[in-house]
Formats: structure tokens, C-alpha cells, sequence
């Protein structure tokens, strides 16, 4: 399920996240046919960040009624029937995993027919632009969204229980640990029962188990996909790739400091790390507010690991969404207007201030509102730094299919049903889908 996929994007779960295809008015006005449509999936918190970005583009622009259209848990499919019915939105959500598929189908405007016209705010916006997060939403020579919040995955720690391990991880990507260093750590915050049984886990994993396995993957010297972008090939046969691949796998299956398969059915990995049963969790900021919020929990974040291959700073995945406009809006110049502010200086600064996402424009991150948001955070560059050291994971419209011989191949590894070595084997059908394509 695609939903499954998309942790980050959370089903939802409030008032504000009624299911399907639930639309309502803003403050900006109601349910007027000249209204500028906006649709999104957000967790509550996140909604709410927005509204307030919302409002602020409310009160700068009178003149223009925007109206909200909130997703349910299959954005690609709701995304795919309004626009196939001639309802388009105006201005959409857009993934790094799944925009391309949309931008073949001609369903979103190359922005840069807009981004022209204004060469000095495109300038500006390019030249305030982390490079890794703009040209994500690059695809065959258009510009189909800009940026609106970095989504990398890195690792939270207890600090009371690295403390108490003796442990001081790395604060910044270019001082990354070794995949050993994080190995130990795993194993001193274990804690067995006189039984035998898991009291705290070490490390705890509250992603994609293979799309994390695939980030260790990286961080041994190897690329998931050849390019990134329309790739023409998997890496699933580099032993670079294999073995960070089969690190991430043992930590479960053979060494017992992560939770298996199975004992992630009992809970939620973001509960264990809440509930001070997990030492380390992999994640992104979106979990941030989730924990900030607890004064019972003391923590702090850090880097990935990089293998012997790797290195020498650690990476992480862009995981950065965007915002695109239908190339059939008949409001595309107000949609216009509102993707600038959300995206720009203006809507940037709102968001970095939220402490709800990471912006991706230099000045938000680097503003005094970013660092009061994060206040407990000490290592803050693991957010400052995150977008220069991002990589897509790939950026194709066939990411689908992909993703789901990707799922049926490495979960069989991570079960310990395989060795990742095996993967190997499924290469050449996933070739022949992203060949496919063309």
C-alpha cells in the first residue's frame, strides 16, 4: 500500500484530518468557484502549520480566496481521479518519490514558464535554494515544484541513556561514526532481562525499514539508483550497497539490538523511543513536535552511520516535498502567488519559527526563529547541514512498480529469510522496468 510507504505523511487523525476527499473553507474564504484550491496530506500538527502560513498569505494577499482540500491516504490515486475528472487542484502537494509520474502524465506546469518571467526572484529563490532539495523537483528539463520543508531521516538519542553508556555521538554530518561505533552503542544501551528478554532496545527503526536499510546502504559508498534521477539502474548487486544493506538487517537478526520483524508488530517504534525503551531511533523532524512535547523525555539527534566504504561525512535522503500546480489551473496565477509565499522568504521564515518542519531556504535556517523552535536540540547542525548532505532516492515515474519488487525482495533480507547478497537477483527486473519507461 502506498500509504505504508509514506509514514511521514501519517494517516489522519483529528477534526483536521477527515478521511478521503473531506474540502473546507479557510480563513481565506469558502467554497467559491474562483477560489485558489490547495491540496495536501498532513498529520494534525503539521495542518496546522500550515493554516497558519495560510492565514499569513490571507492577510498579505485580501484579494485572493484559497481553499483547502485535505488528502486521505492515497494521495497519488486522489491526486490522479480529480484530475482525470477535470477538478484538478490548483496548487498540490508534491513528493520527491512520486512527482515524476504526475509530470509525464502532463498533470503538473513546468514552473519555470513562471520562474522566467521573474528572473530576479528566481535568482534570488535559486540562489537561497540548497541546491539537493531545488533540483529534486527538476525532471526532464522542467521544474515541476519548488520545495517547501527537508524530510531527511537522521537518528534521535536518550540522552540519559547515552550518558549513561558513556557515549557521545556525533553532533555534525562531516563528523559521522563508524558503522562499528554505532554498533557498540546499540549493544551498550541493550538492556536483557535476567531471562534473557528485551528491556531497552539499542536502536529502533521509525521509517521504511528498507528505504532506511538502503540509506545505510549509501552511507557505505554506494548510489540506491544510477542517476538518481530517471535512473537507468539499481544498485542492488554493489557490494558496497549489499553490505550496508545487511548491517542494517543484523542489527535485528543477528546481533538483537533492534526489534525484529515481529516484535515491531507488538509497538511502534516512535512509542519505544518515547517511552525510553529505545536508546536510538532513525526518523525525520516530523516526529520532532511528537517528542519535544514530553518533558519525561531528554533527548537529542545525530547522524547516520558510514561503512568502510563510505564517508567520509555521513548522508542521509532529500525527503523533501514541494509545491506544484496543475498545468490546467485556471487560477494559475494567484496559485502562483501562493506557491511563492509558502516556498519564499516570507512562508519560509513562518515555518522555520513553527518548529514543525525544516525549511529549505538558508535564511529561515539560519534565523533566530529556527533555533528558538529547537531549543533543546544541541546539535542543531544534524538539522542546519541536512539538506547539503541529502541524496534522492530516485526519481522516476515507474517508482510504483519499483517500489513494490524493491518491497518484496528486501524484506525478505531484513526478515532474515535471505541475505542481501540475494538481491543481487532482482536487478535486472527492476532494469527492465525503469527501461521500461522510455
Amino acid at each position: 500500500m502506498l500509504a505504508s510507504r509514506l509514514p511521514r505523511r501519517t494517516l489522519l487523525r483529528s477534526a483536521l484530518a477527515a478521511p478521503a476527499v473531506a474540502t473546507f473553507g479557510t480563513a481565506c474564504g469558502g467554497g467559491a468557484d474562483d477560489a485558489v484550491t490547495f491540496f495536501f496530506q498532513a498529520r494534525p500538527e503539521e495542518a496546522r502549520a500550515r493554516l497558519r502560513i495560510i492565514d499569513a498569505f490571507a492577510a498579505r494577499h485580501p484579494g485572493i480566496r484559497l481553499r483547502i482540500i485535505m488528502s486521505g491516504p492515497d494521495p497519488m490515486q486522489q491526486m490522479l481521479t480529480y484530475c482525470a475528472g477535470g477538478r484538478c487542484p490548483d496548487v498540490l502537494m508534491a513528493w520527491e518519490l512520486l512527482y515524476a509520474g504526475l509530470a509525464e502524465r502532463g498533470v503538473l506546469l513546468d514552473l519555470r514558464t513562471l520562474l522566467d518571467r521573474e528572473p530576479e526572484y528566481a535568482e534570488q529563490l535559486r540562489a537561497e535554494s540548497y541546491s539537493t532539495l531545488y533540483d529534486t523537483f527538476g525532471y526532464g528539463g522542467g521544474q515541476y515544484a519548488l520545495p517547501e520543508q527537508w524530510s531527511g531521516v537522521f537518528l534521535y538519542y536518550n540522552r540519559k541513556l547515552f550518558a549513561e553508556a558513556g557515549i557521545r555521538p556525533p553532533g555534525r554530518w562531516a563528523d559521522a561514526w563508524t558503522y562499528d561505533e554505532f554498533l557498540a552503542a546499540a549493544q551498550a544501551t541493550t538492556r536483557r532481562d535476567h531471562d534473557g528478554r528485551i528491556r531497552h532496545w539499542g536502536f529502533a527503526d521509525g521509517w521504511v525499514p528498507y528505504y532506511s536499510a538502503a540509506c545505510f546502504g549509501m552511507n557505505n559508498g554506494a548510489t540506491w539508483f544510477s542517476p538518481a534521477v530517471r535512473p537507468e539502474r539499481v544498485n542492488l548487486g554493489d557490494p558496497r550497497f549489499a553490505a550496508g544493506m545487511q548491517f542494517y538487517a543484523d542489527l535485528a537478526v543477528r546481533h538483537g539490538v533492534a526489534p525484529s520483524v515481529a516484535d515491531r508488530q507488538a509497538m511502534a517504534a516512535p512509542d519505544l523511543f518515547a517511552r525510553g525503551r529505545a536508546a536510538m531511533l532513525l526518523g525525520g523532524h516530523w516526529l520532532f513536535s511528537e517528542f519535544a512535547g514530553r518533558d519525561d523525555l531528554d533527548f537529542d539527534v545525530t547522524v547516520l552511520p558510514v561503512g568502510p566504504h563510505g564517508g567520509p561525512a555521513a548522508v542521509t535522503d532529500v525527503g523533501c516535498t514541494g509545491l506544484a500546480i496543475a498545468a490546467d489551473s485556471p487560477h494559475r496565477e494567484t496559485a502562483w502567488e501562493f506557491v511563492k509565499f509558502a516556498t519564499g522568504p516570507e512562508g519560509q521564515a513562518l515555518v522555520a519559527e513553527s518548529g514543525l518542519f525544516v525549511p529549505v531556504l538558508r535564511s529561515a535556517m539560519g534565523s533566530a526563529g529556527f533555533a528558538a523552535a529547537h531549543r533543546r536540540i544541541g546539535n542543531l547542525a544534524v538539522f542546519t547541514d541536512g539538506p547539503d548532505h541529502s541524496r534522492p532516492l530516485a526519481v522516476t515515474p515507474v517508482w510504483g512498480k519499483v517500489d513494490a519488487l524493491l518491497a518484496r525482495h528486501c524484506n525478505r533480507v531484513l526478515r532474515g529469510a535471505a541475505s542481501a547478497d540475494s538481491l543481487a537477483a532482482a536487478a535486472p527486473d527492476i532494469d527492465t522496468l525503469l527501461g521500461a519507461r522510455s
